[in-house]
């Protein structure tokens, strides 16, 4: 079995460092799926950069939590769904509403709901959005510009949902009352 590292900013290839300092301005701590991915400089230099920019758009932070549950479950990537629940709750997601993303519902809040449906679909359908879910995300509230803009956040969690897939990095104690399984 192919196993990769966890990387310290010690640890860390001397391209990956300044990224991995980044991530603990924004978390305090390196999460084990950034130290697994710290093992290519080319990866996470991408990754900081689309995540940026995925957490400064026009989506409040809650929105931003929604949509990378929803794909952390669609991908069935088990490290991001905990990790996701964790921040998602942080953010003032209701507790229905997460547990119902993460046994793959909709959310009860409207809003929330065409969120996570464009998001899903967008995965599950590679990209084709039937335009009655367009419609439906633009008649809660959205804009069409949002709906490029969750592109970028699908990109992004796609990013820490295939890495946590292929290095499996372990659950942090302090999100395994969050653990997930498909």
């Amino acid at each position: 079995m192919t196993t990769y590292q966890i990387h310290t900013l010690d640890s860390a290839p001397a391209d990956s460092k300044p990224v991995l300092q980044e991530i603990v301005k924004a978390f305090g701590f390196i999460p084990n799926i950034a130290g697994a991915m710290a093992e290519s400089p080319v990866l996470i230099s991408s990754f900081i950069g689309v995540f940026t920019k995925a957490h400064s758009g026009t989506f409040n932070e809650a929105e931003v939590q929604i949509l990378l549950l929803t794909n952390a479950v669609t991908n069935a990537c088990t490290w991001a769904v905990a990790f996701h629940t964790f921040l998602a709750s942080q953010q003032g997601v209701s507790e229905s509403d997460v547990q119902a993303i993460r046994e793959g519902r909709l959310p009860k809040h409207e809003k929330h709901a065409a969120l996570s449906n464009v998001a899903k679909t967008l995965i599950e359908k590679r990209g084709h959005i039937p335009e009655e879910l367009l419609t439906t995300f633009i008649g809660v509230g959205y804009t069409k510009a949002q709906v490029l803009e969750l592109i970028n956040v699908v990109a992004a969690s796609t990013i820490t949902n295939y890495v946590g897939s292929v290095a499996k990095p372990a659950l942090e104690s302090q999100f395994q009352q969050y653990a997930w399984h498909a």
